[in-house]
């Protein structure tokens, strides 16, 4: 019959500790605020209630409402748990008789409570439940059984008392503990969803705002994902562009190139940049620059790419006309050593056109005219490839040759600063595919910046050799005044120049073009003992 009492006791004990958390979570998903007095309130009337169910055993009263108080300390603190234990305190003084082993037990249990309260207080709830709980039951075995001598023949009455007050507690703090936790991970998944969300709606702002495509590319070359601005910038809708493969869109002569740099990409699992052409809807081709990243998925795989694209027609423009323009430039500073070229031709035709004319024709001098005519028509050609804009046209060049007819071009001003330029060439021949007039201009540019380093004369040495990687080395030393080594780095930027009245655009150009051939441009110099310039280009198969 005892053991029936407690478990109804406990069974009513659970259901006031869930009630609350159950009403709690049907209006909202917030934890109860701890909230001291409503909350010592609440425990205090579980407290009254386990007191009127409680059994009656030789006159005295038992029942768990102790496991109601510790749960409440351990909870909500000291100011809440001395509430509910003085609900429950006079709930028993109300229901039976002695009142002095009541009160006492009470104030002792209350003052050892407090006690581990502020000892404990850095705990957590459970490992104060247990302190507590340990507390209570030292308590109840001194003060019960043997200082008000009650029950002392019968231990295990309260073993069993003992054991359903703990079990009390841990049903109640097993519930608290699980709505608890059960808070916590809808908080953190509430919190995660909203920073999702978050993120997804920065995302989207940048993604649906800019003017940048953005695509996300399957392994089977298809595309999953088109930004916005492809309506703006190529003029096709979302539905137009779902599912068909890009190379669909791309200029036929870049496909090969684009295919290659994503197989690549695949395999090595790096990022790339590329340029390629698109065909807008109504048919003209748009030129882009891309930035190609690889995602991994799960099995450490590349799953996807992303490719940002940028429109760079007008920076292309902007490029030819600032090529044009330096080409113009150069022109104007060879004018005058071209002009001493040509001078000493015109003089030969000049004596004998003369001579025709006075009447002497003791010797054919035909052969000797056409051959200072074609030497001016070389002269003047070479200066036109230069100045006027010409088409881009790859074809497969000889860079020796390339290099020897800069040579003739430069060789009436380097005669004008007494400079000597050697040629030194392992191999008759150093094939690679490129443009002869762009690659003209930089022998052209770096050839000037050499003899304009050597305002006193000297040798500039120029060597060509196969280089370790297969490519094509281009060295030219020259024995000018030499750059400082902390500067050496910002050769290339554009409007730094080392010279009083330097742009910095020609070397720049220099470095696209070389760029552009897939090949590198490098500077080796030290003050006053001149400068080694390093080009390598991919040699043709």
């Amino acid at each position: 019959m005892i053991l029936f009492d407690y478990i109804i006791n406990l069974s009513i004990f659970s259901l006031l500790v869930s009630a609350p958390l159950v009403i709690q979570s049907i209006f909202n998903d917030k934890l109860i605020k701890p909230v001291r007095l409503w909350g010592g309130l609440y425990a205090g009337l579980v407290s009254v209630i386990l007191v009127m169910l409680s059994f009656q055993q030789q006159g005295y009263s038992y029942d768990i409402r102790y496991a109601s108080v510790i749960l409440t300390f351990a909870y909500l603190g000291p100011v809440a748990g001395s509430l509910a234990g003085t609900c429950a305190l006079a709930a028993r003084l109300f229901s039976s008789g002695h009142w002095s082993p009541a009160i006492s037990g009470w104030l002792f249990i209350l003052i050892v409570f407090l006690i581990v309260h502020f000892l404990f207080k850095h705990l957590t709830p459970v490992k104060k439940c247990i302190i507590l709980f340990g507390s209570y039951v030292a308590i109840y075995v001194i003060t019960v059984p043997f200082i008000f001598n009650v029950f002392r023949d019968k231990p295990s009455f309260h073993i069993t008392y003992m054991l359903f007050v703990m079990l009390g507690v841990i049903l109640g703090g097993l519930l608290i503990e699980s709505y608890m936790k059960l808070y916590r991970i809808i908080s953190e998944k509430k919190q995660m969803e909203m920073t999702l969300a978050a993120s997804e709606s920065k995302y989207r702002l940048i993604a649906e705002n800019t003017s940048d495509l953005i695509m996300v590319m399957n392994q089977d070359h298809s595309i999953s994902y088109f930004s916005p601005s492809h309506v703006l910038v190529l003029g096709y809708q979302s539905t137009e562009l779902e599912k068909v493969k890009l190379c669909k869109f791309i200029h036929p002569d870049d496909v090969c190139l684009f295919k290659n740099t994503l197989n690549r990409m695949f395999e090595n699992k790096e990022s790339h940049s590329m340029e390629f052409r698109l065909r807008h809807r109504e048919g003209n081709w748009i030129e882009f620059e891309s930035r190609c990243m690889p995602v991994e998925g799960e099995r450490q795989t590349i799953e996807h790419i992303v490719i940002i694209s940028r429109d760079i027609s007008e920076r292309k423009k902007s490029e030819e006309i600032l090529l044009q323009s330096e080409k113009l430039s150069i022109v104007g500073e060879l004018a005058a050593g071209v002009a001493h070229e040509i001078r000493n031709p015109l003089t030969t035709i000049k004596g004998f056109v003369q001579l025709y004319k006075s009447g002497i024709q003791t010797f054919d001098f035909n052969e000797l005219l056409l051959s200072e005519l074609e030497r001016i028509e070389s002269i003047t050609t070479e200066l036109l490839s230069l100045g006027k804009p010409q088409a881009v046209e790859l074809n497969r060049i000889n860079v020796r040759d390339l290099i020897e007819n800069t040579l003739e071009l430069m060789a009436p001003e380097a005669l004008m600063y007494d400079i000597q330029i050697q040629l030194k060439a392992e191999e008759s021949s150093y094939f690679i595919t490129g443009e002869k007039n762009q690659l003209k201009q930089v022998f052209l540019n770096i050839l000037k910046n050499a003899m304009e380093a050597m305002k006193g004369g000297g040798d500039i040495h120029i060597s060509l050799s196969k280089g370790a990687a297969g490519d094509c080395v281009i060295s030219v030393q020259d024995q000018g005044c030499g750059i400082p080594e902390e500067l050496l780095p910002r050769l290339g930027e554009p409007f730094y120049s080392l010279k009083e009245k330097g742009t910095g655009l020609g070397i720049m150009i220099c470095h696209k073009i070389i760029k552009q051939h897939n090949g590198t441009i490098t500077y080796t110099s030290k003050e006053n003992e001149g400068t080694l310039v390093e080009i390598k280009l991919p040699l043709a198969k």
